[in-house]
């Protein structure tokens, strides 16, 4: 149980640990200016949204993070959710229904897969990032809509979707695509506007999904797209419409975050550092370190109980390192999932290397 703020220096049931298990990418959970913004936010806005959305709970607060999301990635408007999780369910289910068709790369986060499962749209999951197989999916579909959807930075392996191959199908075939970029936004692209900035592509037939308790240190998530998609989950997204807003506080607190985010650019930078020192400092003989650009960095192991074992050999030595086995991953690729913060030093990349090389 955690008895600390959020942070890379953590304190477990009265033990201190080196973390690598948070999406704090950024290293903003604690962030000084961000507790600050909580007392003003609260002081200004109280504690509880008290309503839904639609009916009393939509504050000021929550209108100006909305504004201020869609401009930030690039998009006409914005809107709100609790959670990234409710925020696909909102998105795919307001936009596919019987008679329409999503497709889904394999590898998705499983509220992708919930929501499109909940739509009652036909399901069509394709090999992960194979765009030959998408398009011979959407060549053969005859469905009246087509929606596909995947995450952008995948949160088990840390790669990239091909986003501007995605985009070009989308567009050739008259389909719209949902981009969960719960992983990538803040810390992909040059001033951290995520995934689209990193490949410098835009579309109408985008929809973009943030989330904003991972690398911008606090709670909740949006939705950003064009006037009428956003106003069709407005008025048919069921997460959205009978669910209480998040607390306005929080709202005006992701406002400092979004500035942190653009402002202090070298947070970005230090975790491209950490991940060069990681991959020279790690010597590897039996194990596979995958080649992720980003924060998530995967040791593949193989056998679940090495996984596990390994692991636990890494907190007795003060470390935290999760094991990942299936079926969260595939069978026979149980591994440890190492997240890098721009608040680990270099010291805490050696010490942790240290370790590894002498587990195997």
């Amino acid at each position: 149980m955690l008895e600390s703020p959020q942070g890379t220096r953590v304190t477990v049931d009265g033990r201190d640990y080196v973390a690598f298990c948070s999406n704090d990418y950024l290293g903003l959970a604690a962030h000084p200016e961000l507790i600050e913004a909580a007392r003003a936010g609260a002081a200004r806005y109280g504690v509880g949204a008290g309503a839904s959305h639609l009916v009393l709970g939509h504050s000021v607060a929550h209108h100006e993070l909305e504004r201020q999301l869609a401009a930030f990635v690039g998009q006409p408007r914005a809107l709100l959710y609790s959670s990234g999780y409710l925020a696909n369910l909102a998105a795919v289910t307001s936009l596919a229904g019987r008679g329409d068709a999503v497709f889904a790369d394999r590898l998705n986060h499983a509220s992708l897969n919930d929501a499109a499962l909940l739509s009652r749209a036909a399901f069509r999951r394709y090999p992960h990032l194979d765009i030959t197989a998408l398009e011979r999916l959407l060549s053969a579909s005859r469905a009246r809509r087509r929606l596909v959807i995947t995450d952008a930075v995948f949160s088990m392996d840390g790669d990239i979707a091909p986003l501007p191959d995605l985009i070009e199908l989308c567009e050739r075939f008259d389909a719209w695509l949902l981009v969960d970029d719960a992983h990538g936004f803040g810390v992909l692209g040059r001033t951290g506007r995520g995934a689209l900035e990193h490949f410098g592509v835009r579309s109408q037939r985008l929809i973009y999904m943030g989330t904003l308790g991972k690398a911008a240190g606090v709670s909740g998530a949006f939705v950003a797209a064009g006037e009428e998609i956003v106003e069709t989950m407005v008025q048919r997204a069921r997460p959205y419409i009978y669910t209480t807003a998040m607390p306005p506080l929080l709202a005006h607190v992701v406002q400092k975050s979004i500035e942190l985010i653009e402002r202090e650019d070298w947070r970005r930078g230090r975790i491209k550092e950490l991940i060069i020192q990681l991959n020279q400092l790690v010597n590897l003989k039996r194990w596979r370190l995958f080649r992720s650009a980003t924060a998530i960095q995967p040791l593949v192991i193989g056998e679940n109980a090495e996984a596990v074992a390994v692991s636990e050999a890494l907190a007795r030595a003060g470390l935290l390192v999760p094991a990942i086995r299936p079926p969260t991953v595939p069978r026979g690729t149980a591994r440890l999932r190492i997240s890098l913060s721009a608040a680990h030093s270099a010291g805490d990349i050696e010490r942790l290397a240290s370790a590894l090389n002498a587990l195997q």
